[in-house]
């Protein structure tokens, strides 16, 4: 594992002084961290395998103090990054060296609830789950369950776009937020989207949504709320060959169907799954499916009957379907704990994210097959089959130097992999630092020139999350590659700082 790499001790300390000074004057002292101690645990998010210390940590509790931290920083032109529950998995919550992480986990109040707009308008801390809860009375919810939610935050959902199981029939964060209100780099308020059907002047809420804290800062959200079905139920599809499990993917969309989930399993990811939760999943099948209906009871029966119709044409050799809620559940419960499931049969996993065209599944995850005897080491895969968003978990010993080394190359060669199959390099976890240098194998020189442009538009000096997303010259010169030496974080997009 990186060592955090700091800056001399005399540049840094008489930094952090200044910096700690100008916050101090704006903060309580309750919300202002900067010993070394209390800000280890920020050093970075769910992407455990590099870690920043920050010069000093902000825990604004109202929306001035937000704007008043933006302020000093910039004035002082000191990075900053805005960090929600840090459960990411790229790593764009990792703190800049000589910058400030801005904590907003004090933001957590459900604003309002508006059953007859189907609304629910909450501050950026809010978790995931706790949205869906707020609404339930009324029989509503919130659609966008990634497997975090329960911890996950919507300011963070929103940074990442994230989706979640049954994103394939109700969409990501980006269909299911209407306006997202925040601070730009200098303290200014801001307001992306509209609650009414249209929003005055340039409609930006599909530009800041996904744009990972490099735009602006989210501090209050208001998502679309849904009605809960009458009815779901789940069928678990096993399939003796990978192939045919890919297939079948293809021709559930194919056959004009669109259900609420549809998600896949390989062999060895079953069996971490199956030995953690006990969900009654096929360990001896090659790939297993998770596809759900939900609806009216008739719509239901009609769907659970055509898709076991497709399975069963596809090749499936075994089909079970939920007979109550509560073993519907415990299937998705399994697909929810995939990624704790794989942390019990390893030291340390990291896990992919890309997107494929749904007919080239079986290609990609025969692939990630050669890879594992090609890097030496092991690969579970779970799958956002309906929308070919691949999660690959790579497991290594991030103690050993080799390991995560091979794990960087493993990673970086399924992405390029899926470029290559017409895919891209990033489905729901964002690109942070993790896959900056996959940003150059996807994207020319003229569009990252772009994207650059484009930040620089909404943050100038490129103060906001810097170093993230967007590769340098230097780096796309290089090949993209990372490389791990001890004590020296490998992204030199930080140094110029």
């Amino acid at each position: 594992m990186t060592e955090p790499n700091q800056p001399p001790t005399v540049e840094r300390a008489l930094r952090q002084a200044e910096v700690v000074a100008a916050l101090a004057a704006v903060l309580p002292a309750r919300a202002l961290l900067w010993q070394r101690e209390d800000v280890t645990p920020y050093e970075c998010d769910g992407l455990t395998a590099y870690r920043e210390r920050p010069l000093a940590v902000a825990l604004p509790e109202t929306e001035a103090e937000v704007a008043a931290v933006l302020r000093a920083c910039h004035a002082l032109k000191v990075p900053v990054v805005a960090r929600g529950a840090g459960t990411g998995l790229s790593g764009g919550a990792m703190p800049h060296r000589l910058g400030v992480t801005l904590g907003l986990a004090k933001f957590n109040r459900i604003l309002a609830i508006d059953p007859l707009a189907r609304t629910a308008t909450v501050q950026c801390g809010v978790r995931n789950l706790e949205i869906s809860e707020a609404a339930a009375p009324y029989g509503l919810y919130y659609a966008p369950d990634p497997s975090s939610q329960i911890a996950c935050t919507i300011g963070g959902n929103v940074a990442e776009n994230s989706g979640g199981v049954h994103c394939l029939k109700y969409g990501l964060t980006l269909h299911n937020v209407l306006r997202v209100k925040g601070f730009s780099v200098e303290g200014e308020e801001v307001v992306f989207g509209s609650e009414a059907l249209d929003a005055a002047g340039l409609d930006l809420l599909a530009l800041v949504v996904g744009s990972e804290g490099m735009l602006a800062v989210t501090t209050e959200v208001t998502v679309r709320l849904v009605p809960k079905p009458q009815l779901a139920r789940c069928i678990m599809a096993s399939f003796d060959d990978i192939r045919n499990a890919g297939d079948a993917v293809a021709a559930i969309i194919a056959a004009g169907i669109i259900p609420a989930g549809l998600e896949m399993m390989d062999k060895p990811m079953t069996a971490a799954v199956e030995d953690f939760v006990h969900a009654g999943y096929d360990v001896d099948a090659a790939a297993i499916l998770l596809c759900e209906s939900d609806g009216t009871a008739e719509e239901v029966a009609e769907e659970i009957t055509d898709m076991e119709a497709v399975l069963t044409a596809a090749g499936a050799t075994r089909l079970q379907v939920s007979e109550n809620e509560a073993q519907r559940l415990t299937f998705w419960s399994g697909r929810k704990n995939a990624f704790p499931a794989s942390g019990r049969i390893s030291p340390d996993y990291m896990c992919m994210d890309s997107t494929i065209p749904r007919k080239r599944l079986a290609d990609i995850l025969l692939a990630i097959q050669q890879m594992e005897g090609k890097y030496g080491l092991r690969c579970c895969n779970v799958f956002h089959a309906g929308d070919g968003n691949l999660h690959p978990l790579i497991l290594f010993d991030a103690n050993n130097a080799d390991e995560l080394h091979r794990c960087e190359l493993f990673g970086a060669d399924i992405l390029e992999t899926s470029v290559r199959m017409g895919g891209t390099v990033t489905g729901e976890h964002g690109v942070g630092i993790e896959k900056l240098g996959s940003m150059c194998v996807q994207f020319t020189p003229e569009e990252r020139a772009q994207m650059l442009a484009l930040k620089r538009a909404f943050d100038r000096n490129e103060l906001l999350n810097p170093g993230k997303v967007i590769p340098t010259l230097q780096r796309c010169a290089e090949g993209g590659k990372m490389t791990v030496r001890k004590g020296l974080l490998p992204f030199p997009e930080l140094e110029r700082f």
